[in-house]
């Protein structure tokens, strides 16, 4: 460590800082414009018992303001209800779920800001009868009606098969796609005039971070593509008949080098209008309580901005990632656990060791954001101040400052 220099401070200079001048160009593609650059607003929140409200609105002004975007409009609000299951002492929304009252107090914040409409929208993943996306959310302990009182018109839609929707609508990649042309997906995704990405802070067990753009994932229905994991994770099926199919069947299986390809399909087919990471409590070492040596973490900190990938740069850095990591690098070298993958996912063929791509840089790549620090105008907080080592942390390693 250098004199006068914090451990926090070397990793922002030496890790991130630093590294964002070491741009890595995605595998076979010309070098292109990085894409927009907005501002992204960070905050330090020690708990969802503080006025989200009042901070949000404090935020979206950091950014630019929202207002003239979703007065008299549809607010779509994707929100990341990932698996089941808890840790002790905590609940869904504390982990691996957003937490019901960011969600409560986004949706007042743009209530207030004028909002006709504002649907909260999630795959629920259930194959019962009647199952409502409510549902899930009683599950979880949420306070519905509080939610749906938080502006003039709250509506909530499972996203897994038609909904209320007649047919399915078709969305085209905007960006040129790695592997699919486009997607089918619940007509609330197409049927909003601005679209929010409401993800959660935290590791993943094969794409080593999961935010924003990974949010994104349970945008595609069950009921068009049956199982995730063998249609885009694994290329173990290729999609229905009627859904668009990859553009190359015999490219890269491996799911590291895969689904961040795909994530980023995604993203160009449904752009984001505004991303909202929650931090305040996450955990570390996976996205569920499910995977193996995960545990819960308060980090303290929320991040929004006005570009998907923009905002996810922003929030690995404050987990105190460097955005312009590869795949030999924390947190894209990663461990499956041998029980959940098939075995040719364990090692892939051209390497020796279980990776994922960085998919902001593949974003970045594709000319849809840009994961340089030193192009995007951080408001609020600065990064050096709200970090939160969740490498460290995981590896009990964490400074006493953090700890």
């Amino acid at each position: 460590m250098r004199e006068g220099l914090t451990r926090r401070d070397w990793l922002v200079l030496s890790g991130l800082a630093a590294g964002a001048m070491a741009v890595r160009p995605a595998e076979g593609r010309h070098a292109v414009p990085a894409g927009p650059v907005e501002p992204v607003s960070v905050a330090k929140v020690r708990s969802y018992d503080e006025d989200l409200t009042a901070r949000f609105r404090q935020m979206f002004d950091q950014i630019g303001g929202i207002e003239n975007q979703v007065k008299g409009k549809t607010v779509g609000i994707k929100v990341n209800l990932t698996g089941d299951g808890r840790f002790p002492g905590y609940t869904s929304g504390d982990t691996h779920w957003v937490h019901p009252r960011v969600v409560g107090a986004a949706v007042a914040a743009f209530g207030a800001l004028g909002a006709k409409r504002i649907r909260i929208l999630e795959s629920c993943e259930s194959r019962k009868s009647n199952y409502k996306l409510e549902d899930k959310l009683l599950s979880g302990g949420w306070d519905v009606n509080a939610i749906r009182n938080a502006a003039p018109l709250v509506e909530f839609e499972d996203t897994n098969a038609l909904g209320q929707g007649k047919k399915y609508s078709l969305l085209k990649v905007r960006s040129k796609p790695y592997v699919f042309p486009a997607f089918q997906v619940n007509h609330a995704y197409e049927d909003c005039d601005f679209f929010v990405s409401m993800g959660k802070m935290k590791n993943h067990e094969e794409m080593g971070l999961t935010i924003c753009i990974k949010n994104l994932f349970g945008t595609t229905p069950l009921g068009i593509y049956g199982n995730r994991e063998t249609v885009f994770h694994y290329g173990q099926v290729q999609a229905p008949s009627g859904a668009p199919v990859e553009l190359d069947p015999k490219s890269n299986r491996y799911e590291g080098w895969r689904l961040p390809r795909v994530l980023v399909d995604i993203l160009g087919a449904r752009p984001v209008d505004l991303a909202i990471a929650d931090g305040i409590v996450s955990m570390v070492g996976g996205e569920g309580p499910w995977v193996l040596g995960s545990k819960p973490a308060h980090p303290g900190i929320l991040v929004v901005g006005r570009n998907c990938v923009n905002t996810d740069a922003v929030a690995a850095a404050c987990m105190g990632y460097n955005p312009r990591a590869g795949r030999y690098e924390p947190p894209y070298r990663v461990y499956k656990n041998p029980k959940d993958h098939p075995p040719e996912q364990l090692q892939p063929g051209d390497e020796a060791f279980q990776y994922a791509d960085n998919t902001v840089l593949l974003a970045e790549a594709v000319g849809l954001g840009s994961a340089d620090l030193n192009k995007i105008d951080v408001r609020g907080v600065p990064i050096k101040e709200a970090m939160f080592e969740y490498e460290a942390f995981w590896k009990n390693q964490m400074p006493k400052e953090q700890s």
